[in-house]
């Protein structure tokens, strides 16, 4: 299994591409994952999933969505073998698109788990996000519904405390922080504020250039992760120098 790392970015473009379009779209955005060094996860239909993993080697091919069904009945349903047998290594769950039940949620989770895959879960407010986290996904989407598409992110404050709340009580989980992400610069300003990863739909597909929009954000998410860094060794040196049990 590919493990999770931060910084990430996720390009999601939902259903607005398909077969050749998204198929060049891919090819681009893995020589950016390839390139930058960087995980990005490059959600597509299902039908095209097969395809883009053959022909990329960088990006982690994702899901948008799956059923908690094993291999049998489940007649319309996503089964999860069939995603991971054509080359996803993840998979969105409960986006506000595509919203489940709590116990279908739960059960997606666990079925990700015994197929070693990546589990991306989205949440809305910072209580469904920490309920959600008790169900142990590897990634959790903090997205105000009220934001997604609309170009404007969330407020500080939300971005503050749903990161340091899933950080202080669930360490193994990265936190992405999404809707609304337009620029490379609020790709930036999330990342610092702690967020473990990024991403867009419509703040990518709708630049003059896709492509360079998505290295400048992915350059952006690695600029703040750096600086992060930055600081965290920083402090250190300073609480070690000034302290005296050190």
């Amino acid at each position: 299994m590919i493990k999770p790392k931060t910084p990430f970015f996720v390009v999601n473009p939902k259903s607005y591409l398909f077969g050749k379009e998204i198929f060049e779209f891919a090819l681009q955005v893995d020589k950016i994952a390839n390139e930058l060094d960087l995980q990005i996860y490059f959600t597509c239909p299902y039908t095209d999933i097969r395809y883009i993993s053959n022909i990329t080697n960088s990006i982690i091919v994702c899901a948008q969505s799956m059923d908690p069904i094993i291999p049998g009945r489940g007649m319309g349903l996503i089964l999860p073998e069939s995603l991971k047998d054509a080359g996803a290594k993840a998979v969105f769950l409960n986006h506000a698109e595509n919203k489940k039940t709590v116990t279908e949620l739960n059960k997606c989770i666990q079925r990700t788990k015994e197929l070693d895959m990546i589990s991306i879960v989205c949440a809305d407010s910072p209580k469904e996000a920490n309920a959600v986290a008790c169900m142990n996904p590897d990634i959790i989407v903090a997205e105000p519904t009220d934001k997604i598409g609309s170009r404007e992110i969330a407020d500080d404050s939300y971005i503050i405390e749903v990161v340091q709340s899933l950080h202080r009580q669930f360490p193994n989980i990265l936190v992405n922080i999404a809707s609304g992400i337009s620029t490379a610069e609020d790709c930036y300003h999330v990342i610092r504020l702690g967020a473990d990863g990024t991403g867009a739909t419509s703040g990518i597909l709708t630049a003059k250039n896709p492509v360079q929009q998505v290295r400048e954000m992915v350059k952006a998410v690695k600029k703040a992760s750096r600086e992060n860094e930055e600081d965290r060794k920083n402090s250190f040196r300073s609480f070690t120098t000034n302290s005296p049990h050190f």
